[in-house]
């Protein structure tokens, strides 16, 4: 069979545009998936931290309203007054506070006073179980392991010491949290940011599952987890595991000071890398067209090539012939034509290169705001430093924006982000480039800008916060920090440094404000 030199042409040279894009989207997709896991890791680590912190006030707080608890039992801590004073206030500490299954009120022999609910029929009786005991023992406040308690349900009791006025022991008062059962951690930690493969679990210093959102998994040990040994060391981080089905998981650790217990947030590293697989999908419904079209030109010029190759060919056969010297030299254009074919294929290989540049682009984008992530800030910084280009690092956060979302709820919170994104590009020039830096907190680079435009700048939009209703329905307010290249530094992470310390002043005189490297050396 022989091959047409047109199509031969034709198939080298799709074959080379479809390898050389091939290349091009695999390097994309890897890059993709990196920076997806790099970021998973980091927002799992951050939100098992920020889990850790709340379980442990939420703790604390529950140890202070049963230490309120007990100095005001300690007037009625006798038989004559159960009824009166013992059970109400038991009744109120479990119904009121909504932390605890039940609560007990016990003497310092150990005889249980009152409880609630009284359908546990222990009134009466011997206080008998671990921790129990052990609360009795310690005589000071106290948060037990998990253990089986009288009622033959997993609990951890949490108690605290009734004295009276002159410091004697007179007993305790004790609630517990049944942890297979609807209890008061779930609504602590039971609203993960996620869906789709990603959940919560509460650890205990022994590698005791005592929280998890399937109450099957309540009560097994897991010590083997390496996440869960890095807990028991006392460290936060985060890393890939495989969890005990064998899913590839995404986790990110934190212990709870109080207890010693540890929290573990966790995905699974296939939903995490979902939207690199959306990536490749969207790249080949945008490049196939320009594939089809590609394959159109290339056979084009492909013909515009064989017939002066052809008549070459006719030529070189004829060389005998009287006068085909002459002709032969004519067809000298064919060189001219090469260098078109390669032209051409140089156009389309850089037209694909082009679009493979711009989504990987989309990787340096934060998703919720729209803004520069800290990819791309530091390539701008690197540049502007490599250049000796003057400019000006503004770093702001949102003022208690935790109270934002603890009280508006998480979805509110991204809503107000989204609202300052907004307001930031409303305020900036053309040429300034806009980050978020990470969780609230966001940075404005100002190329060839010095501290008193950076300064204008910068009041101009705290000044446009303070003034306007955000999405949750009340004024958000912004502190600034602001450093200048060259004036402050010239290294960019010298200058970042020198901007959050900045900001850090702006908190800590009274937030809504903005501060300066200069105002901070005074």
């Amino acid at each position: 069979m022989r091959l047409s030199l047109k199509y031969l042409i034709a198939l080298v040279a799709l074959l080379s545009v479809i390898l050389t894009m091939t290349a091009s989207i695999i390097s994309g997709y890897r890059a993709e998936q990196q920076s997806l896991i790099e970021s998973t890791l980091e927002t799992n680590q951050a939100y098992a931290e920020k889990m850790a912190i709340t379980t442990d006030g939420f703790l604390s707080s529950t140890l202070q309203s049963l230490k309120i608890s007990g100095k005001y039992l300690s007037s009625y801590m006798s038989s004559e007054y159960v009824d009166d004073y013992l059970i109400p206030e038991a009744d109120r500490m479990r119904e009121q506070t909504n932390t605890f299954n039940s609560v007990s009120i016990v003497d310092k022999e150990g005889q249980i006073l009152a409880t609630s609910p009284q359908t546990l029929d222990l009134m009466g009786k011997e206080l008998d179980s671990i921790g129990g005991k052990q609360a009795l023992k310690k005589r000071e406040p106290y948060i037990s392991q998990p253990y089986v308690g009288l009622t033959n349900r997993l609990i951890i009791f949490i108690s605290s010491p009734i004295v009276d006025e002159n410091g004697r022991y007179l007993g305790l008062i004790g609630g517990t949290i049944y942890l297979k059962e609807d209890n008061i951690l779930q609504e602590v930690l039971g609203e993960h940011f996620y869906e789709n493969g990603s959940y919560v679990y509460v650890v205990d210093q022994s590698g005791r599952i005592i929280y998890h959102q399937n109450h099957d998994r309540v009560n097994d040990i897991v010590l083997e987890n390496p996440v869960v040994k890095q807990i028991q060391l006392g460290k936060s981080g985060a890393m890939e595991v495989v969890n005990t089905e064998g899913i590839e998981m995404l986790a990110g650790y934190s212990p709870i000071p109080l207890t010693n217990w540890g929290v573990v947030t966790q995905r699974s590293k296939k939903e995490s890398l979902a939207p690199s697989i959306t990536m490749i999908k969207e790249m080949a419904k945008m490049t196939v067209p320009f594939i089809i079209i590609s394959l159109l030109v290339i056979l084009y010029i492909a013909h515009q090539i064989a017939n002066p190759l052809t008549k070459l060919a006719s030529y070189a056969e004829s060389s005998t012939e009287n006068n085909q010297e002459e002709k032969i030299n004519k067809v000298r254009a064919w060189y001219y034509e090469a260098i078109q074919l390669k032209k051409a294929l140089n156009y389309s290989l850089n037209f694909f290169q082009d679009r493979v540049n711009f989504f990987i682009h989309q990787s340096t984008i934060d998703p919720l705001t729209k803004l520069k992530n800290r990819r791309a800030m530091d390539a701008y910084l690197k540049e502007w430093t490599e250049q000796e280009t003057p400019y000006a690092v503004l770093i702001f956060d949102i003022d208690k924006f935790k109270r934002i979302n603890d009280t508006y709820g998480h979805s509110v919170g991204d809503e107000v982000l989204k609202y300052l994104a907004e307001s930031m590009h409303y305020v900036t020039r053309k040429d300034d480039v806009c980050c978020r830096f990470g969780g609230e907190e966001f940075v404005i680079l100002l190329p060839e800008t010095d501290q008193k435009a950076a300064f204008q700048i910068a009041e101009r939009l705290r000044k446009k916060l303070e003034s306007t209703v955000s999405p949750c329905g009340e004024v958000v307010t912004i502190s600034i920090g602001i450093a200048t290249c060259p004036q402050d530094g010239t290294h960019p992470a010298e200058l970042l440094e020198l901007a959050d310390q900045c900001l850090y002043e702006a908190k800590r005189t009274g937030r809504n404000r903005t501060v300066e490297c200069a105002t901070l050396m005074k």
